[in-house]
């Protein structure tokens, strides 16, 4: 289908009320218990420094504080490297690591008793960029890696001890000296993407209480509940089945609301407090507790005279700030989604996860594909200018096809690259002019090995309840379950409810990222339908995707089946100004089959639109460590009146299987429109695209111009 945004007011044709505009949502910030206590974090002022002393002595006698010795003795987390403790017990690492929290009878309360503990530090050297992190001489933030226990560790890692490096994942394919040996023309080139924030409208929140018999129960706005379990289970040495989570609709979430945030911290309040404990952050605080990766990736491609690639050699950075989070797995998907949609013979990729003294960084709308298409996509414009083609001819000469393998060693099959190019194209009149207009193209890849399980059980009234552990943050994925459900039941949708996810109940999932939930629990779902018609009462349905990569040679199934897609814009720049206006924007994202074509489409928008954030304003500042755009006035995200014309495909094809669009359309944007300014002679590297970059970039132009051939 090819859609165009919908007009305001304009019919949807949803058949029930939606409870986001009722008002009948209750998410995670609306949770209460009687009786509950209000939380509020002390955080570092330094970016690294060893805590000497807490002190809460001029605390009021009804305030519960929470310092180092109350966490000292329980157990490290990370979803993926262990290295990370409740509060920061011997040194702070960033700028706003918690070392302390309190407990009192209200907001304000706890906030103004924050005020009151004092810390004594000592300031320590502090490392910031990643590159600079790697090498010989820069402060170490953890001496010893071990890699967590928990199923986010789903991938071999290449922890470096002794050494800012958690994670390396490597490509290797075919002879990469061969390849450049081979090669006519060669390119290189450096990009880099700074940090941004998801600004969900609804900031982290969380409940947790001890029952009387020892159990920890905690409401949160969650994507990973199991995974969340797992950590908070290894930190208090409970058994899994000790401790329950339940996880209220969120209201936007992006990436930030994965793995522990602030839980494990409410939770030691409440069993000090021996009371129920809420947490809700101050909107300034996102920007300490989670982010995207900055990121430098160098390129160096090589073809033959014609186009053909030959070689490429990628070295991505990525800043996982001062724990690792899921950071590896960003930059295992940023390696593996560099080498792009192409058929190389001759692809080396190595990827690091750096710790640098930042806040943390992880999972984030597109999860390492931005950065990775935006570096990836404009070498290939920078190639087709060496070369003298056109940069859509060279991309349509090497895309990946069916039955092609890709680097990784995988063979491709249901690839859609091609038709998404031709689509874009057409739509901004590729053929009719190239200046001021550019594309880029993506390959995604969804989690992979995966697992996922549901429960459909009859209810008396002849309704239906479907139990899973799919978290719904806005992207509509309970309803497009109750809608397939719905389907191979025979019934309305009304007829199918999808209560809380509540770890007590579901069954498990990975987790509520990747793009995978609507595709995972569609195919789990035939099987739970299935037993139910033949019992009359439950079924349990079950989806499981092996594969993963060998983390030394890349080699392997890096993924079930690949997100593709591709963007096209047509920019106007004025050159004395700097100001650089996207006059259109069209993406083009295989979807196999729609399930929900009005959820589809407003994934599809939001993605679009993310991406020209990160195009043209989101890039968080640091001074020394310190975020100084921590808040809605300097950290710009796009308004209304920032859109272009904006107007996408969701290509279907009979037959198909149901891919992920929860973030496709993302990725593409950026690059889209560098190349579009490239086409004007103007180079920027770096994103954003802000008026300085782009002034910059045209006085670099004019010096080439105006030297002597």
């Amino acid at each position: 289908m090819s859609r165009a945004m919908p007009e305001p007011g304009e019919n949807t044709h949803r058949t029930e009320p939606d409870p986001r505009v009722t008002g009948a949502i209750r998410y995670a910030q609306d949770v209460e218990l009687p009786d509950m206590l209000y939380a509020c974090i002390v955080r570092s002022p330094y970016a690294h420094a060893r805590v000497l002393r807490v002190d809460t002595s001029a605390l009021p006698a009804d305030v519960v504080a929470l310092t180092p010795d109350d966490v000292r003795a329980l157990g490290l987390y990370g979803c993926q490297i262990k290295d990370q403790q409740v509060l920061a017990v011997e040194r702070a690492l960033y700028i706003g690591d918690p070392v302390a929290a309190v407990a009192a009878s209200s907001p304000r309360a706890a906030r103004e008793a924050a005020e009151l503990i004092e810390v004594d530090y000592e300031e320590l050297p502090a490392v910031f960029d990643a590159v600079e992190a790697m090498q010989p001489g820069a402060p170490l933030l953890h001496e010893d890696l071990a890699v967590s226990q928990n199923d986010a560790a789903y991938f071999g890692m290449r922890p470096e001890p002794q050494r800012n490096v958690c994670h390396h994942f490597r490509i290797r394919h075919g002879d990469i000296e061969q390849g450049f040996a081979e090669a006519e023309v060669i390119v290189e080139e450096t990009y880099r993407t700074p940090s941004a924030q998801h600004v969900p409208m609804e900031p982290h929140a969380c409940l947790a209480r001890w029952t009387a018999d020892g159990r920890l129960e905690v409401w949160t706005g969650t994507q990973t509940p199991f995974n969340l379990r797992m950590d908070l289970a290894g930190i208090f040495g409970l058994p899994q089945e000790r401790i329950r989570i339940i996880a209220p609709p969120m209201g936007g979430a992006f990436g930030s609301k994965t793995f522990v945030r602030y839980e494990a911290i409410v939770a030691c309040l409440a069993r000090k407090a021996g009371r129920p404990v809420k947490l809700v952050l101050r909107r300034d605080e996102e920007w300490l507790t989670l982010n995207r990766h900055p990121s430098a990736i160098h390129v160096k491609l090589g073809a033959r005279r014609d186009g053909t690639l030959v070689a490429k050699q990628v070295t991505c950075w990525a800043n996982t700030g001062a724990y690792a989070d899921c950071g590896p797995g960003v930059a295992q998907k940023m390696g593996f989604a560099s080498p792009g949609p192409y058929r190389i013979p001759h692809v080396w990729v190595d990827s690091y996860c750096v710790y640098t003294n930042l806040p943390s960084n992880g999972a984030f709308r597109g999860y390492g594909a931005t950065q990775a298409v935006w570096a990836s996509e404009r070498t290939m414009d920078l190639l087709a200018e060496r070369l003298g083609l056109d940069p859509l001819e060279l991309r349509l000469k090497n895309v990946l096809v069916d039955g092609d393998r890709y680097c990784t060693g995988e063979v491709m099959h249901d690839v859609h690259f091609a038709d998404c190019l031709k689509a874009v194209a057409g739509q901004i009149g590729w053929r009719e002019g190239r200046r001021g207009k550019g594309l880029a193209v993506l390959l995604k890849g969804m989690q992979t090995p995966s697992r996922a399980s549901i429960v459909v059980e009859a209810n008396d009234d002849g309704s239906y309840t479907v139990h899973c552990a799919t978290a719904e943050m806005g992207q509509g994925a309970w309803r497009a379950i109750r809608m397939l459900a719905a389907e191979q039941l025979g019934v309305p949708v009304e007829r199918v409810h999808f209560p809380l996810p509540d770890t007590d109940i579901v069954p498990y999932d990975t987790r509520t990222t990747s793009s995978r939930s609507t595709y995972m629990m569609g195919r789990a779902l035939v099987e739970a339908v299935r037993q139910l018609k033949e019992n009359g009462e439950l079924g349990y349905g079950e989806c499981v995707n092996e594969g993963g990569l060998d983390p030394d040679t890349g080699q392997g199934i890096a993924s079930t089946h690949w997100h593709q897609g591709a963007a096209a814009a047509e920019v106007r720049v004025d050159e004395e100004t700097g100001k650089l206006e996207v006059v259109h924007l069209h993406t083009a994202i295989y979807a196999g089959r729609v399930v929900n074509p009005p959820a589809a489409q407003l994934q599809n928008e939001g993605s679009m639109i993310m991406g020209l954030g990160s195009a043209l304003f989101e890039e968080i500042t640091f001074a020394e460590g310190q975020v100084t755009n921590a808040n809605l006035s300097d950290y710009n995200i796009p308004a209304a009146d920032d859109l272009p014309r904006i107007t996408y495909d969701l290509i279907e094809r009979p037959g198909a299987e149901i891919h992920g669009l929860g973030e496709t359309a993302l990725p593409p944007v950026p690059a889209a429109i560098g190349n579009a300014l490239f086409s004007l002679g103007i180079h920027v590297r770096d994103l954003p695209l802000t008026p300085e970059r782009v002034l910059e970039a045209s006085e670099r132009r004019r010096v080439r111009s105006a030297a002597p051939v």
